[in-house]
């Protein structure tokens, strides 16, 4: 799966030099951040894809289209400037995103379920200048976020809380990988 600048989304197979779909073409905005999600929504199919963008959107789509150029099965304006990265929570009917919004709550839950009118579940003020990079622990069923002036935020989806808050970087944080145990996470940062 690629994503661009221009805002076009393509899949592509390992064996064939060809696209196989073109999700978005160009002229969308940016590609942010791009995930498979196997697990799925067994309502609606078993393999899905998201996108995030630069205007603060959150698209799925159904991998196993027949048609070249589908459209997504849901878009949401998770955010109101961008939408930086998100993670698919209890088989996706649940979607974390994190961005950056007028109001601050630049951390959020959302059911996939539900109309978009009622679809967000939770939304979490933190983040001062928007949250950029986010992190599901599955296990501790805790969400952890990294933003621009180099905080970090770990939530509890459990309780819909912020459990704590510490400034990790002096720069935005860019990334944040856990290890499959889930008894460390790490960090990076624009510096």
């Amino acid at each position: 799966l690629t994503g661009a600048q221009d805002g076009s989304v393509r899949m592509f197979e390992w064996t064939r030099p060809q696209q196989l779909v073109c999700f978005r073409q160009a002229g969308n905005a940016r590609v942010t951040r791009m995930y498979f999600n196997a697990q799925g929504n067994k309502a609606i199919c078993s393999l899905q894809c998201g996108v995030a963008d630069g205007e603060g959107f959150l698209s799925i789509w159904q991998v196993n289209q027949t048609t070249s150029n589908p459209k997504p099965y849901l878009s949401w304006q998770c955010h109101s400037k961008t939408t930086s990265d998100f993670a698919f929570i209890t088989s996706s009917s649940l979607v974390a995103t994190s961005g950056q919004s007028n109001d601050n709550r630049n951390v959020c839950l959302w059911d996939t379920l539900v109309s978009s009118g009622n679809s967000l579940v939770h939304a979490f003020t933190c983040h001062d200048h928007g949250a950029t990079v986010l992190q599901y622990a599955p296990k501790h069923q805790l969400l952890i976020s990294g933003g621009r002036k180099g905080y970090i935020c770990i939530f509890d989806i459990r309780q819909r809380q912020i459990l704590f808050t510490f400034q990790a970087h002096e720069s935005a944080v860019k990334a944040l990988a856990l290890d499959p145990s889930e008894d460390y996470f790490v960090t990076g940062s624009a510096e």
